[in-house]
């Protein structure tokens, strides 16, 4: 018999995999959704560190960029005092606390700006190493950390002076909220800076005293603990297939203090695009964020429905195979005993005949055979029993198991509209799009600011090929931009480098510090404009590409995120939108008016729970606020998702009953069509062949169409059919049988 074929694999794996449902559907659902703390609300902790490190990175890269290609651009032109640098960067730049310039060979400080350079923790003579302008970190007596950047000043016939630049390792514009704390932390798991937590001595009574002490207790577990993991390989780090965050990220829960418990995300610093390292993300930095979590007491684990729903899928699985045992598998079995003993001639006893269906037929068909080999007359075929057959015994048990599946699967655990969002959900949605946010307005000010340092550094160059260098160094540092030229107050191009300019109207450079070019076309044009010095409204201007736009909007869990303008018209997106059309549905039209226009206060983010029946929508708007060039837009960020997608314990019990309501179908349909192709189809024909070869057909061969149990009766049918033909010869062509030939 085949070892793949035949009609016992089927059944044996249709139990297998029937028992192996049932231990996955008590384990499973007697355990799904019992956490106090939602796993929705964990993940979505993973996700704000990851914010928190993207972040950082950025910052830290651009402030490295910006700190090199200023000192490259300075160093191209005629040499200018200390001081002009320093004012020149201060007057474009913000992000730094401290600024200053040495001379490399004697050490003396030329000029400085900003808080105290801790110069002597550079060592001068490795500055010629391949890493010796590496940026490092730095421990001040108060125990802060500050990041220094360098880079290099060269001017033919002057000593060569070194650019120190001093920051902190602050996050840039993450917010918060009220009750959440961030830290970066080095390799060791040591706290290198923090946010969120007051000092002991800024708070009043003694309880609030305890909780900021509490609060850094598990601050610091928490990031030995992430120092640990962030040791691991980013790819091992996270479940096959996850993608997302290229970095090491997950999240931690902490001990339980006065009904809350404190819950963590963690992620390290990781670059951008995969295998491309950069400057941040050799200083072996995480990111940890952490916030208290009120647990829900009413939350206790109950294993009685996925228990139940075990022992009532081997109940009823027991009856499908005893069902398909006793009705398919024997029948068939003893039909294969009953022709073996045929062929070899013992033709004493009469054939054991099935009840019903397919093995009754052939059955039947066997017992007029031996009564034809013993040189009886032959006899009319019996009354065919063909209501009851094979097919129909299939049927049944594909009913049966569809009893068990179909609940599982449509009715069972249904979500409905009571479903309890964690408020949490809905925190972490407004303050991770005030985030996403802040991030896009910053990244337009660092390109008007470049824009700013790019005219300042042009300078008194007139001829289009020095300006146009300039320009090409720019677009080389920076990907933001898809073209950027100089205009003079005629509109005319002077030098240009990348993409042709839009602005093809002759129009002279705008007032507007960035604005929308095209609000006509199918692609938002953004163009920044910093105005040349002394040049007689000569600007420089800057097309920002929308995909980096797109690209800042682009963070897991979040949903869909969409940018627009004062007028509520969409400029960019994560995922496919229509330019300049509007949001899709009025809640969010309103969410955004109702963000911006707040009576008696300025503009802040708002997050709301939709709920529309059992359709449950988590939405949040943050505008531009906190200053610079692009405040000036009034855009706003919105982000909206369904709330049927988060781990949250109602929604993740459905997923799962569902989930073993489909397995168990899969299981059915895989085995009983299994069967049905190998067993029941060539059982029916051989049925047909058999009573025809009983009818007195011996011209037709009977050819196995397998090597299994059916195909050893065709065999066996075979053999007969040749005995009959053989003594038909030998009776010296006896009269023809009534039915001969009948089909």
């Amino acid at each position: 018999m085949s070892l793949l074929g035949g009609i016992r694999p089927p059944i044996a794996v249709l139990s297998v995999l029937l028992l192996a449902l049932a231990g996955i559907t008590a384990l499973t659902l007697g355990r799904v959704g019992h956490d106090r703390v939602p796993e929705a609300v964990r993940t979505s902790q993973q996700h704000f560190a990851e914010d928190g490190a993207i972040a950082l990175r950025a910052s830290v890269d651009e402030g490295v960029t910006d700190l090199t290609r200023t000192a490259q651009l300075f160093s191209a032109g005629d040499p200018v005092p200390a001081d002009a640098v320093l004012d020149k960067i201060g007057n474009v730049y913000q992000k730094w606390t401290g600024t200053a310039v040495v001379e490399i060979q004697s050490g003396k400080l030329l000029a400085a700006r900003g808080e105290n350079v801790p110069l002597t923790a550079i060592d001068r003579s490795r500055l010629a190493d391949e890493n010796g302008l590496a940026p490092r970190m730095v421990r001040l007596q108060n125990g802060e950390t500050r990041l220094l950047s360098f880079a290099l000043l060269n001017w033919k016939g002057r000593p060569q002076q070194l650019l120190v630049a001093s920051s902190n390792l602050k996050f840039p514009g993450i917010s918060l909220g009220e009750f959440r704390s961030i830290a970066v932390i080095d390799q060791t798991g040591t706290v290198l800076s923090s946010d969120g937590i007051p000092e002991p001595e800024q708070v009043l009574t003694d309880l609030q005293r305890d909780e900021v002490k509490e609060s850094n207790r598990q601050l610091k577990a928490f990031a030995k603990a992430a120092a640990g993991k962030a040791k691991q390989h980013p790819v091992k780090s996270k479940e096959p297939g996850s993608g997302g965050f290229l970095g090491v990220s997950g999240s931690l829960s902490g001990d339980r203090y006065m009904g809350e418990r404190s819950v963590a995300g963690y992620a390290t610093l990781a670059s951008p695009q995969p295998g491309e390292p950069t400057v941040a993300t050799g200083l072996g930095l995480t990111v940890v964020a952490m916030v208290k979590v009120a647990e829900d007491p009413a939350v206790t684990a109950s294993p009685v429905f996925g228990l139940a729903a075990a022992a009532a899928l081997l109940l009823i699985g027991g009856l499908t195979v005893a069902l398909l045992l006793g009705t398919v598998q024997r029948p068939l079995i003893r039909l294969f005993l009953e022709s073996r003993r045929l062929t070899r001639g013992d033709l004493a006893r009469p054939v054991t005949v099935p009840r019903r269906g397919e093995a009754a037929r052939i059955g039947a068909a066997l017992e007029r055979l031996r009564h034809q080999l013993l040189g009886e007359s032959p006899r009319p075929a019996a009354p065919a029993r063909r209501r009851f057959g094979a097919r129909a015994l299939l049927a049944v048990a594909g009913i049966l198991l569809l009893v068990w599946a179909g609940p599982l699967l449509l009715l069972l655990n249904r979500a409905g509209d009571t479903v309890v969002v964690p408020q949490q959900m809905v925190n972490d949605q407004r303050e991770r799009t005030d985030t996403v946010s802040d991030r896009v307005r910053r990244a337009l000010n660092e390109g008007h600011a470049d824009l700013m340092s790019v005219a300042s550094l042009i300078g008194d160059r007139t001829k289009p090929s020095q300006m146009a260098e300039v320009l090409e160094a720019t677009m080389n540092e920076h990907l933001r931009y898809e073209s950027l030229y100089v205009l003079d107050a005629h509109g005319d191009v002077l030098a240009r480098a990348g993409h042709g300019p839009h602005n093809d109207q002759g129009e002279g450079p705008s007032a507007e510090p960035i604005r929308v070019l095209d609000d006509k076309g199918k692609k938002p044009v953004i163009v920044g404009t910093a105005e040349l010095p002394g040049r007689e409204g000569a600007a420089v201007v800057g097309e920002f590409r929308i995909d980096f736009l797109n690209s800042l909007l682009k963070r897991p869990g979040l949903g869909d995120v969409r940018v627009v303008d004062a007028h509520r018209r969409v400029i960019g997106g994560n995922s496919g939108y229509l330019a300049f059309h509007r949001l899709p549905g009025e809640r969010l039209d309103e969410l955004v008016e109702g963000t911006n226009q707040k009576v008696g206060m300025s503009p802040r983010p708002s997050g709301v729970l939709f709920r529309d029946g059992r359709d449950i929508q988590i939405a949040a708007a943050a505008p531009f606020v906190g200053g610079g060039a692009a405040e000036s837009l009034g855009w706003t960020v919105v982000s909206w998702q369904p709330a049927f997608g988060l781990a949250i314990p109602e929604y993740s019990l459905q997923n799962r009953t569902v989930l073993a309501g489909l397995l168990g179908i899969t299981a059915a349909a895989a085995c009983l069509g299994w069967l049905h192709i190998i067993v029941v189809r060539p059982l029916r024909d051989l049925a047909r062949q058999a009573e025809e070869l009983a009818d007195g057909d011996r011209k037709t061969v009977l050819f196995p169409r397998h090597h299994d149990e059916v195909g050893a009766v065709a065999r066996s049918l075979e053999l007969i059919r040749q005995q009959v033909q053989s003594q038909r010869k030998r009776d010296g062509g006896a009269r023809t049988p009534a039915g001969a030939g009948r089909n």
